[in-house]
């Protein structure tokens, strides 16, 4: 899976869900992180990065 591919459905996800209480995203394409404003004033910086094939024991 590309990471951009990744990076769209994860903001979909965070955008569409009710149970987040999401206020607003920002995204930085370059930098591939995602900064979350909660509605409580918590706010969160995501960075995404792909991993290479790992096998999860």
């Amino acid at each position: 899976m590309d990471v951009n591919y990744f990076k769209d459905i994860l903001f979909d996800l965070m955008n569409e869900s009710d149970a987040l209480d999401v206020a607003d995203i920002q995204s930085d394409d370059r930098a591939n992180t995602f900064t979350v404003l909660m509605k409580d004033g918590t706010s969160f910086l995501l960075h995404v990065t792909k991993m290479e094939n790992r096998t999860i024991a």
